[in-house]
């Protein structure tokens, strides 16, 4: 009887680990050869994630591929989406990704690109390359209708993308008004192309038919980094680049000396980074600064270097008593720091001494060697401390003629800029560039036309939300502005003081002044760097100045809650790409478009 219980027993063992070893093969076949998929409400246009099973409703094997095919016909998953017409068919086409050609025009454009080229292959989304059978060849007509190759505030960045079928051809051409514009259309272009997988095989789907015309609102999309507070690599500043590049944004405002540091190597002025700079590894050399250059262009961005002055600028302006020219700055590092500046530590160029003026002149013309000249540059000019000349013995000597008023001291920072644009013109041969400072006392409505002439001078606004007044006045009296609403754009805030934090819905409500008024060159999301660095400015960055990327190539009328699936997606792009971006919502959310809509 126990040996008959027992053989009972084993059998059953037996069949209950063969039924265990078929279901983990079932398992397991299920999940390589099904798995997860994609299914498109066509009512909401979400993308949901599903197991697949026998369906009528078409599936796909990824989110991105049904981003493609799924939800409005004018958005096309693209981030910032165009402006212009857009038409296509809901069909995918498979892209044989080691056969894709490029043909140029042998113009002198052809360098540059060729060198767009090479940013298109190294920046498709592919993991990895195999033959792919059964797909089409592609050919990608590049062509721009100018052969300007300067990138300035007027420059044209309009484009078209048109794709066709012949055969097992699949034709894309890209037509610019500038190089510029053919870029953003390969930027376009790259967001259109997914992986497929088809076995072990990587294919590229793309939409079968595609028309795209598309050219942003404004001129001047821009973000500002600040490495005076902490110093920031090259290859971070390059990573902020390529974001800056994937969101079609061109305007890296780079606030590179305060009163902290001076780290821009200047070559006929060495003392400055002597005495400026943290160590002598945290410097930009000139070859730092004209490969940055040369690295943004190809990207579609231009550096807007900002020199700050008369005030933000201390360490580095010390040698001057040494080296027999006097004080070029004062107040320098002094104490008790309130008493004499905003923020810790103090310094402001010195307006008595004639030498500090040719300092200038030498470091404007050092730095016109490294950045080509377009046409603006920015002087600062915010957070003049009055009291730190009035503490000062030879600004009082040099003003002793005139009343200690406000208005003697208004009168002796307009002189400073004004000698400053004199000098600045004499170091680059000329008196065309539009010069950009920041709203002040010097800016305001009732004194501003005294100082300030309009043909010369651009207002960077950096007031909250509440003070459109000013932005108004400022437009009524012929100023151009760039907007960088400090309520909504600065990604420092949230992490010091009183100070909100504000996410990237807050930073894509952040409507513009006035999409068709043309003193509004557009704007900038500013990141201060007094609590960034190397280790952490790209997630406070990224992704939320993308949000600012759509606002200004778009200015879009609805509000972030319509465009939230297309920005998870492009937030997944910029971490392909090697950003480390801040998270904005749980995965789940992303796979599960529509769940979410009301998280955080």
């Amino acid at each position: 009887m126990r040996v008959s219980v027992c053989k009972v027993y084993m059998v059953n063992n037996i069949f209950s680990m063969i039924a265990f070893s078929l279901y983990i093969h079932l398992v397991l076949t299920f999940t390589t050869v099904y798995g997860w998929s994609w299914e498109c409400n066509n009512y909401n246009g979400y993308c949901t994630r599903v197991i697949t099973q026998s369906t009528l409703t078409p599936t796909y094997p990824t989110l991105e591929v049904c981003k493609l095919l799924c939800g409005e016909k004018d958005h096309l998953n693209l981030w910032p989406y165009p402006t212009g017409s857009i038409t296509s068919e809901k069909d995918i086409l498979l892209i044989n990704s080691q056969n894709i050609k490029f043909e140029l025009q042998d113009t002198t454009t052809k360098t540059f690109l060729d060198d767009v080229v090479d940013y298109f292959r190294s920046n498709l989304n592919i993991d990895k390359s195999s033959p792919c059978q059964d797909s089409s060849n592609m050919i990608i007509v590049l062509q721009s209708m100018s052969e300007d190759l300067s990138l300035t505030l007027d420059t044209d960045e309009t484009y078209s993308l048109k794709t066709s079928t012949l055969d097992n051809e699949f034709r894309v051409e890209i037509i610019g008004n500038t190089v510029f514009g053919v870029r953003h259309g390969i930027e376009t272009l790259l967001q259109l192309l997914v992986p497929y997988q088809k076995g072990d095989e990587v294919c590229l789907a793309t939409l079968k038919s595609v028309q795209v015309y598309d050219k942003p609102v404004y001129r001047h999309r821009g973000l500002l980094l600040d490495s005076a507070r902490n110093y920031l690599s090259v290859n971070t500043i390059r990573k902020n680049i390529d974001a800056m590049a994937a969101s079609k944004m061109n305007v890296l405002h780079w606030h590179i000396t305060d009163s902290q540091s001076f780290p821009l190597e200047a070559p006929s002025l060495p003392n400055m980074t002597k005495y400026g700079a943290y160590t002598e590894k945290s410097i930009y050399t000139s070859t730092d600064v004209e490969e940055l250059v040369a690295y943004a262009k190809i990207r579609g961005v231009r550096i807007l270097m900002e020199i700050d002055g008369p005030s933000h600028a201390g360490n580095g302006w010390q040698w001057g008593e040494q080296a027999g020219l006097g004080n070029l700055a004062v107040c320098v590092n002094q104490q008790p720091w309130r008493s004499f500046c905003i923020q810790p530590p103090c310094g402001q160029l010195n307006p008595a001494n004639p030498n500090m003026y040719k300092v200038l002149q030498q470091l404007y013309g050092d730095i016109q060697q490294m950045v080509p000249n377009s046409g603006i540059f920015h002087m600062g000019g915010d957070e003049v401390f009055i009291a730190c000349w009035n503490a000062t013995e030879e600004v009082l000597d040099y003003i002793k003629d005139k009343p200690r008023t406000e208005e003697t001291f208004l009168d002796l920072w307009a002189e400073y800029q004004n000698k400053s644009v004199a000098v600045f013109d004499a170091a680059i041969g000329n008196d065309k560039t539009r010069i950009v400072v920041w709203t002040s006392h010097l800016t305001q409505p009732d004194v501003i036309q005294k100082y300030l002439p309009k043909e010369r001078y651009i207002i960077q606004t950096w007031v909250p939300d509440t003070d459109q007044d000013l932005i108004t006045s400022l437009i009524k009296l012929g100023y151009k502005v760039i907007i960088s609403t400090k309520d909504k754009w600065y990604l420092d805030h949230g992490f010091w003081g009183s100070t909100s934090y504000y996410n990237w819905r807050a930073v894509y409500n952040n409507k513009m002044y006035s999409q068709l008024h043309q003193s509004v060159l557009g704007g900038e999301v500013c990141m201060w760097g007094e609590l960034v660095d190397d280790s952490n400015v790209e997630s406070r960055v990224w992704p939320r100045a993308a949000a600012a990327a759509e606002r200004l190539w778009s200015n879009p009328q609805t509000t972030a809650r319509a465009a939230e699936g297309r920005f998870f997606s492009h937030r997944e792009r910029l971490v392909k790409r090697g950003l480390k971006t801040e998270a904005e919502i749980p995965q789940w959310c992303v796979q599960n478009e529509g769940e979410c809509s009301s998280y955080l």
